[in-house]
């Protein structure tokens, strides 16, 4: 599976999730600290927006924490969603360099920022809207032993992950992966 593929299936696994948040969950807390769900899916909306721009050239039409969301949250993750999948699915998407927060990084690093942002958002949102089974654990399972093996240090250190969480044996994969980037109350 190719990480343009895992960015496919956790587009599709966010989409579900974001489509079962109500209007009244939007200002229930985050498990990403100082948070609540809306905040959190427009952090989320607007990096896909970004995302997109970055790899096509295209105005990204706002910055990263604008509103994206206006009064229709699912519409606007819809429309990120079409920007976001066609922009990878670009001829040479991965031959490109994308401009971050933080600086230029090559388009396949940021394509692992990028499924990283998805899934952890998705789980965060499904996590606080009660519905779990609608996250893909085998895809957590992957990022996570992906993650281990990385030095994510740097990302802790400027506060994009917190200190990690301990977990049992029996933690669900997403809840695992959660704990892993410090996501607490869980």
């Amino acid at each position: 599976m190719t990480v343009i593929d895992q960015i496919d299936a956790a587009l599709g696994m966010t989409g579900g999730i974001v489509r079962s948040v109500s209007p009244a969950q939007l200002t229930d807390p985050s498990p990403c600290a100082g948070w609540d769900v809306r905040g959190e899916l427009n952090h989320l909306v607007g990096g896909m927006r970004v995302f997109a721009a970055e790899l096509t050239g295209v105005p990204a039409g706002g910055d990263h924490h604008d509103d994206w969301l206006g009064d229709d949250h699912r519409a606007a993750f819809a429309i990120a969603y079409a920007l976001d999948q066609a922009a990878w699915h670009q001829p040479n998407a991965l031959d490109r360099t994308v401009q971050l927060s933080f600086g230029p990084m090559p388009a396949p690093a940021a394509a692992l920022i990028h499924l990283t942002e998805l899934l952890v958002h998705g789980a965060d949102l499904a996590v606080v809207i009660g519905r779990p089974d609608l996250v893909d654990d085998d895809a957590c399972d992957r990022l996570l032993t992906t993650m281990r093996g990385m030095d994510i240090e740097p990302f802790r250190r400027m506060g994009a992950f917190g200190p990690a969480q301990p977990t049992s044996v029996d933690t669900p994969p997403h809840r695992r992966l959660l704990a892993y980037l410090g996501r607490v109350g869980l």
